[in-house]
């Protein structure tokens, strides 16, 4: 049975000055169909705002903000199936000269996801003897899940996977691009993804509720959702944004100085269900 869940944020900063803002803070187009109350973004104070797809087909807001604070909303109803994540177990993992050429770019290096490091050996002695496809993926998360402690305390915007492999704790981000650059080196197509993840059917974190990431792999040709933080299928992810990793989707990308000055987001499901 299907269900509907509440969604938006609220983010406050402080500019020093009149700033060009871009904004990734829409919901991602292969969402549309499922929503029911229409987003609302809004800047205070208003301002113009322009849409435009950028190269993973996120939808991105460009405006100009005015010095002094400056506030961020949206809200939206969306329709979920109230399922968990799909399990394929069967999925298979393509050779490479199979994929296609619009997926190659995600067994690329990038940024926060060094492919070209230490991680490709130590990825294949970990566990380049196990069967490919689906399996290997698991195995991945479960890894990195293992490795990795989490702790807020502990984020930071700049940390690489191969830091994040060394430093053994981090943030949603971090599991997620140690996960990516391990299906990178075994050529695995996997891509960064954040949007809206609540408790739901699990019990509620003691954390405050914040965007969430995950990642995906295309195995089969399909790209199926996983979670190294979580590890376990969950329901309800609304997606944001895709990119190579962290770098390409954040929230606000701002070309001048300012300071964050507040931050909510909500994830809740509404009463009542389809």
């Amino acid at each position: 049975m299907s269900m509907l869940i509440s969604i938006g944020y609220e983010v406050a900063f402080s500019f020093q000055k009149s700033t060009p803002v871009l904004a990734l803070g829409l919901i991602h187009p292969d969402v549309a169909s499922r929503i029911r109350k229409l987003e609302n973004l809004r800047v205070e104070p208003r301002v113009p705002i322009t849409e435009y797809r950028d190269g993973y087909g996120n939808r991105c807001s460009r405006m100009v903000v005015p010095a002094g604070r400056v506030v961020f909303k949206n809200d939206a109803i969306v329709e979920d199936t109230g399922l968990p994540d799909v399990q394929a177990l069967n999925a298979r993992q393509h050779l490479v000269e199979e994929l296609p050429d619009h997926v190659l770019l995600f067994l690329l290096a990038s940024r926060y996801c060094e492919v070209d490091s230490e991680l490709k050996d130590i990825a294949w002695n970990q566990f380049g003897s196990l069967p490919a496809g689906w399996t290997l993926v698991q195995a991945v998360c479960d890894f990195v899940h293992r490795h990795i402690r989490f702790d807020y305390q502990q984020a930071r915007a700049n940390r690489t996977a191969v830091e994040v492999y060394r430093e053994r704790a981090g943030v949603c981000r971090d599991f997620m691009h140690l996960a990516i650059t391990f299906c990178r080196s075994l050529n695995i197509p996997a891509r960064y993804c954040t949007g809206y993840l609540g408790d739901i059917g699990v019990p509620a974190a003691e954390s405050p509720m914040d965007f969430s990431a995950w990642f995906e792999v295309y195995l089969g040709g399909t790209w199926y959702a996983f979670d190294a933080r979580n590890n376990t299928p969950r329901i309800g992810r609304i997606l944001m944004a895709r990119g190579r990793d962290a770098a390409d989707v954040a929230l606000t990308t701002t070309f001048g100085r300012n300071q964050l000055q507040s931050f909510r987001v909500w994830t809740d499901p509404v009463a009542g269900r389809n």
